[in-house]
């Protein structure tokens, strides 16, 4: 993943991007994984940990209503998450993540694995939904980051 991540940072530094980042089910893992390599502050802005649906309302400002009506781990919450904080740093592209790592809390419409990644370039939004083998807690941190990563070198192409 190490060489994922370093062409990641060249590709943003080369195009002069900055990224931030909303991220729950990874808890702050797609932050760690950019800036565990030497030059990522050239591209990396800011990043929320909103793990909390509390955090998601305070400091991503999504309605406790919406959060009701939709659940934490849905395409339209994660529309939400990356659309809001791009508003909060103003970079040029934004990720969220939000999801079920496991190994509780999944149902038969939500199981476990189940991820949505969304990204927002030039005002365009994508949301992705993934639905990842139930191999562990951390298997399933780790491919959302590789996925939010491969996500962001197609957005460059």
């Amino acid at each position: 993943m190490k060489s994922l991540i370093k062409n990641v940072i060249k590709q943003l530094i080369k195009k002069k991007i900055k990224v931030s980042f909303a991220e729950s089910c990874t808890g702050g893992m797609l932050s760690s994984a950019i800036t565990s390599i030497k030059g990522s502050s050239k591209i990396f802005n800011l990043s929320v940990v909103a793990y909390s649906n509390y955090s998601k309302n305070k400091i991503l400002k999504i309605s406790k209503k919406q959060i009701i009506k939709y659940g934490a781990v849905s395409k339209e919450i994660c529309s939400l998450m990356v659309n809001n904080i791009s508003k909060l740093d103003k970079s040029n592209i934004s990720i969220s993540l939000t999801g079920i790592a496991g190994p509780d809390g999944g149902t038969k419409k939500k199981p476990v694995g189940l991820v949505y990644i969304g990204l927002k370039k030039n005002n365009k939004i994508i949301i992705k939904k993934y639905l990842f083998k139930n191999k562990g807690r951390s298997y399933i941190r780790k491919e959302a980051v590789k996925k939010s990563l491969n996500l962001i070198l197609d957005s460059l192409k």
